[in-house]
């Protein structure tokens, strides 16, 4: 032994060998091995996010199928005298066509297939609509009131929509619908008040 004491660095010993490098457990391949993990649970949270936001979407396309043939309905079923209450269905009609093209063309962007049908909920809210206007003999009050009905359960479909955790640009086309829908309720109110 010679009188020098041996002097130990903190410093990782320097290897120039890549295959001595790759041979061995190093924090390099357990860092890569954590972050395959993290990446793979974050793959899977974004599609669990993804699908939630498909199925969302194509609520709400089917929502706004509900609102059209229920509208188209009213259309046909209206007296010809009542033109205001005719312009104002069929405005409503083109906004849910409107209201359902953007949100299918999410839908579509997100690599999922379109709804194209109606909801249950809807084929039965429409049901009753019809047999309670069976028997009120078509008066425009009621028939306006029907209509806020219907409205103020698109207002609660968004609403539920936009509780649930969505990508921002998503969030804020919804809003938009939102908003637009509340007008037309409003108007539809309106309507309905100077029949009160």
């Amino acid at each position: 032994m010679s009188g020098t004491p041996e002097v130990r660095s903190n410093q990782p010993s320097k290897c120039n060998d890549p295959e001595e490098i790759f041979s061995r457990p190093t924090l390099i391949s357990h860092t890569a091995a954590v972050g395959m993990i993290l990446l793979s649970v974050f793959e899977t949270l974004v599609m669990q996010d993804v699908k939630e936001t498909i199925e969302v979407l194509n609520d709400l396309v089917q929502i706004n199928n509900d609102r059209i043939v229920a509208y188209e309905k009213a259309i046909r079923q209206t007296k010809t005298e009542d033109t205001d209450l005719k312009i104002l269905y069929a405005s409503m009609v083109a906004e849910g066509h409107r209201m359902k093209i953007a949100l299918a063309t999410e839908v579509q962007a997100m690599g999922a297939e379109i709804e194209q049908g109606t909801t249950t909920s809807g084929k039965i809210y429409r049901t009753w609509m019809e047999v309670k206007a069976i028997f009120t003999g078509h008066n425009r009050h009621t028939i306006l009131a029907n209509c806020i009905s219907g409205e103020e359960s698109i207002q609660r479909a968004y609403r539920m929509a936009l509780s649930h955790d969505l990508p921002a640009y998503i969030r804020e086309l919804l809003t938009r619908q939102q908003d637009t829908l509340l007008t037309s309720l409003e108007e539809v109110r309106s309507l309905r008040d100077q029949y009160a």
